[in-house]
């Protein structure tokens, strides 16, 4: 792709700092560099410049870096003007390159030109904004598995399967009167279930890096007056919700945002369910309904003193079908009992004291385990919903040409259709409508 525009952009964060840097790219860049800087700096080399403006006056100066393409980051000439970082500085000195013929970058617009000029392919473009966005040291890590190339190295090391598999499919086609069978002597059926396999473990990666990046939505949920305040202030490690024995003191939902093993939890504290004819807590109760709805994961809160009553059973009975569960049974400081892990029916049970902090430990590690999150992070690479939803149609076209393999025409058609479906993680079948999408979430300078 060759682009007639050039764009200009600041590539630092708004507002003060020691250092700013505005980023050109494309056909007018050269010119750019002469105009504002008297000459064009040496390709790849640090150059000490004054930034000047159309009657040659000072705008600022600093360090000036030159990539001719196609060896740069976006495929086109880039120049980087590394200057002092005041907003009011750049501002004058991105004026001076629109006047000058650029215009404007939109949200991630270098990173675009990289993927459509053939720099990097749709994944790793995704993964530059993973690697910004990422809230853990493990999303970082994660997040530059997939910009290095990792898993997009998987996805097409599966489509080389795949098309091979086609191969001998459309062999077949091609040659009916053989009495040769192709797909029998080349074991199809093997090397289908061998592609499932590969697929399935890139699967189990590619979920662990979409809960690093977006993370889990938990909900505390229970009675007034169970602890769910001060299990959000223990999990938190600081004190963000008010704390009393007066029962209904929650009135609105209060969001606080942990990382356990990487993983960022978004954690909601609502207010206590019960009968009630105040206004103000029903208000509260009723966006706690909705507060369940989002969540990937309840925690039910119980008194241990008293157990699971009625009106525990009844909350649950209105939980939604998909939502995971998770039984606290809070206040052993006062029940006499021991922090541990049980189950019942099924749900996971944690007995702790969110006041002592006893057990606090046990129910970290089991919201990871609800979820099937492995702290190791090894191999994990940063996901998106959009390469969830991609490999589960590859998988579910998998399952349906082993159901057809005798079928040779729609064994081939499941097999083309799984090429497609993994091409669209990398990009190469990707809708326009998508990728301005996509990119429209990068930060402009990106």
């Amino acid at each position: 792709m060759l682009t007639n525009d050039t764009i200009a952009a600041i590539a630092t964060a708004p507002g003060r700092g020691g250092v700013g840097v505005i980023r050109i790219s494309g056909p007018a860049t050269r010119v750019i560099a002469e105009q504002m800087l008297g000459k064009l700096p040496t390709v790849r080399m640090a150059t000490f410049a004054r930034f000047r403006d159309a009657a040659g006056d000072v705008l600022d100066e600093g360090i000036a870096l030159f990539f001719a393409g196609p060896n740069s980051f976006t495929g086109e000439d880039i120049l980087e003007l590394q200057g002092h970082g005041g907003p009011i500085v750049l501002r004058r000195v991105l004026a001076q390159c629109v006047g000058l013929g650029a215009r404007i970058a939109e949200p991630g617009e270098f990173t675009k030109r990289a993927f459509l000029n053939d720099k990097l392919d749709l994944a790793q473009a995704e993964a530059v904004a993973d690697l910004i966005d990422a809230s853990s040291e493990e999303a970082a890590r994660s997040a530059m598995r997939s910009l290095r190339g990792e898993f997009s190295g998987q996805v097409r090391h599966l489509v080389d399967q795949v098309i091979h598999l086609r191969m001998l499919v459309e062999a077949t086609l091609d040659f009916p009167e053989e009495d040769v069978d192709f797909l029998q002597t080349a074991d199809a059926l093997g090397k289908l279930k061998n592609i499932q396999s590969q697929l399935a473990k890139v699967r189990r990666s590619a979920k662990q890096g979409s809960i690093l990046r977006e993370g889990l939505h938990v909900v505390l949920v229970g009675q007034p007056n169970v602890g769910k305040s001060s299990l959000m202030n223990a999990l938190a490690g600081e004190d963000v919700a008010i704390v009393t024995d007066i029962a209904g003191t929650t009135r609105d939902a209060i969001r606080e945002q942990i990382h356990i093993d990487g993983v960022p939890l978004h954690i909601i504290d609502t207010a206590g369910l019960r009968e009630t004819t105040d206004q103000v807590e029903l208000i509260g109760i009723d966006r706690t309904w909705q507060a369940i709805e989002k969540a990937d994961i309840a925690l039910l809160l119980v008194d241990a003193r008293h157990g699971l009553t009625e009106a525990e059973q009844t909350i649950m009975q209105r939980f939604p079908d998909q939502l995971r569960r998770l039984k606290v049974f809070n206040k052993i400081d006062l029940s006499g009992e021991a922090p541990c892990l049980g189950e019942s029916n099924g749900i996971p049970v944690v007995y702790l004291s969110a006041k002592r902090g006893h057990g606090i430990d046990l129910l970290r590690a089991q919201l990871l385990a609800a979820v099937g999150f492995e702290s190791d992070g090894q191999g994990v690479f940063m996901a998106r919903e959009r390469h969830l939803d991609a490999i589960r149609r590859a998988a579910e076209h998998l399952g349906e040409a082993e159901m057809q393999y005798q079928q040779i025409e729609l064994f081939a058609e499941e097999l083309r259709l799984t090429q497609n479906a993994l091409n669209e993680i990398t990009g190469e079948f990707t809708a326009d409508d998508l990728l301005g999408e996509i990119f429209s979430r990068f930060c402009i300078g990106k």
